[in-house]
């Protein structure tokens, strides 16, 4: 297995330390035979929220990289990229750095990615992109607190890593970590993204005042916030829940794709008839 190791908080950010760390150990414990391989290519700084973007490569077709050292992983070659998440992604995935990737392992993000956020977390976009150039990918987050467990979370990743071995390419999965030492984590469950949100509410709403000409709009923060918030409300089995409650929550995802669902037949077909009709009046 070739992975290529990426994250959205930067090269020099402690998750992706430990994580590399983990998998250079992970690579010279192998059975012999086994091909084992890793190549980290990361921001160079903080891109956390970013999701899938890329930036703006059409005005800016190039990508300024550096070597970079990862104290404890030396043998795993190591480079930081002008670029956010998924644009590294695909310049590993592409192999700009000789290196041809089956996996793209991403984190540990420095909090938790449950809830909505999976839909803005730049951790997650690094594999959702990855999949679009047909790599496996594993996401991986910790919730956030005092002395963050890492290596808790390290671990349950190169475990679920050798499983992703024998996957059908393509798999994603969404791994969410409690701040836990690791004999008080009580398992790993399968969890469901749960509705919790980033933003609850803003601007008055969120105890500000009234709108005017220009100004600031106050956030009030959900429950999918890197400590993780109030989830009280969430469903045992949903992904906040289950942090929440000291398991780790491990989540199948699935990539932007066509939506085939046979009740969206006669909507398109309108659409389309409604687009036809006025070319024609147009002409």
């Amino acid at each position: 297995m070739r992975i290529l190791i990426t994250n959205d908080d930067g090269v020099r950010a402690t998750g992706l330390a430990v994580l590399t760390r983990s998998v250079a150990q992970w690579i010279a414990q192998g059975p012999n035979g086994e091909v084992r391989e890793a190549l980290v290519v990361a921001p160079h700084r903080n891109y956390s929220g970013m999701s899938s973007a890329v930036g703006d490569v059409f005005d800016n077709p190039s990508v300024k990289y550096e070597r970079y050292t990862i104290v404890g992983a030396e043998s795993i070659d190591t480079y930081a990229l002008e670029a956010p998440p998924a644009l590294c992604a695909i310049l590993g995935a592409l192999g700009s750095f000789n290196f041809q990737p089956d996996v793209i392992l991403s984190g540990i993000n420095a909090g938790a990615n449950v809830g909505r956020s999976v839909l803005h977390s730049g951790t997650v976009g690094a594999i959702l992109t990855g999949a679009q150039l047909g790599l496996s990918g594993l996401a991986v987050s910790v919730q956030w607190g005092d002395d963050v467990h890492y290596d808790t979370a390290a671990a349950v990743a190169i475990e679920v890593l050798q499983e992703l071995m024998n996957a059908p390419s393509r798999t994603l999965l969404n791994l969410n970590v409690p701040n836990l030492p690791a004999h008080q984590l009580r398992g790993v469950r399968r969890g469901r993204i749960s509705t919790a949100g980033v933003v609850k509410s803003a601007g008055p709403m969120a105890g500000g005042e009234p709108l005017g000409d220009e100004g600031e709009l106050p956030l009030r923060l959900g429950a999918a916030t890197p400590q993780l918030g109030d989830v009280s409300d969430e469903a045992a089995d949903e992904d906040g829940a289950l942090i929440a409650a000291g398991y780790a929550s491990l989540t199948p995802l699935r990539g932007p794709q066509e939506d085939t669902d046979i009740g969206l037949h006669d909507t398109m077909q309108a659409a389309l008839a409604a687009i036809d009709r006025h070319l024609r009046a147009a002409n």
